[in-house]
């Protein structure tokens, strides 16, 4: 008899608590303080009123869930599962991922946590892979090894209408930053594994989606020849409030890829507050060999 595999994730992955119910996964929302003031992703925070209180200029910081929410999800879950496979944002990205995996070794083995370094639409995917695992009879360690395995089998690059954001968390000089504005660039940042990267400056928006489609063309044909050639790659996209021009974006990227299974979300919030509206993405994940 299997253990009964409850799959735990948190709002970075793009999921919706309404989407969440129908998945059959549990979302934590991920907690930001704006003016002092404490809101959830998706319980009392809309993607609207977020992206109307930034453009107010707002004081937006992300947090993350405390030790005691942690503990709150993880004994509801074990009172109907065997065992919980947590699956944060990227642990270079957040300390989610490190203080859960101090916690769940309160848990005797029955928490296991995956830093499979990923988020949005990525992170999305390796929930749904998580799913399908449960349901095929892998144990919550088994599917925590597989996912670890595989992390490096994404890529994600994104492009950003401004640096300020990215300058007030400190994730970039300021001194970059001001050039930046000045010249009207569009930075290509890439998010492999831990961090987010310069990968390359575009001058306007239009350059930006070329340099981004041919970066993906690349991993195609080189880091995921193999799987691409056999069709088993899901293609990605993700947006940051600007749906119209992502969903033009998506059609772009379809186009592409037509023989390709493809997913586009709003970017999570706690995103968002780092690079601003107006960001676009492309992202890739590559099936599980286990996915047959």
């Amino acid at each position: 008899m299997s253990n009964k595999v409850a799959i735990l994730t948190d709002s970075n992955s793009g999921i919706t608590q309404a989407q969440s119910k129908e998945m059959g996964v549990t979302v934590i929302p991920m907690p930001f303080f704006i003016d002092g003031e404490q809101y959830f992703e998706d319980i009392n925070l809309t993607q609207e009123e977020f992206y109307k209180k930034l453009q107010e200029d707002a004081d937006i910081s992300t947090s993350q869930p405390s030790v005691g929410e942690l503990q709150e999800y993880f004994d509801k879950l074990l009172k109907d599962y065997d065992e919980i496979v947590f699956i944060p944002m990227s642990s270079g990205l957040s300390g989610t991922c490190q203080t859960a995996t101090m916690l769940a070794d309160e848990y005797d083995r029955k928490v296991h946590v995956v830093n499979n370094q990923r988020i949005s639409v990525t992170q999305r995917q390796s929930v749904i892979d998580a799913l399908n695992l449960a349901k095929k009879g892998y144990s919550a360690l088994e599917i925590k090894e597989i996912l670890e395995r595989e992390k490096m089998e994404s890529s994600i690059y994104i492009t950003l209408d401004t640096l300020k954001y990215l300058k007030k968390g400190g994730r970039i000089t300021p001194a970059a930053a001001a050039i930046g504005t000045v010249l009207r660039l569009n930075p290509v940042l890439q998010i492999q594994g831990e961090k987010l990267d310069a990968y390359a400056k575009a001058r306007g928006k239009a350059s930006a989606k070329k340099i981004m489609l041919k970066a993906m063309a690349d991993d195609m044909e080189k880091r995921f020849a193999d799987s691409f050639k056999k069709g088993r790659v899901h293609m990605e996209a993700a947006y940051a409030g600007n749906r119209e021009e992502a969903e033009e974006w998506a059609e772009i990227v379809k186009e592409e890829y037509p023989q390709l299974d493809f997913h586009m979300d709003p970017l999570s919030l706690s995103v968002a507050c780092h690079i601003g509206y107006g960001a676009l993405a492309i992202a890739c994940s590559v099936y599980l060999p286990e996915d047959k």
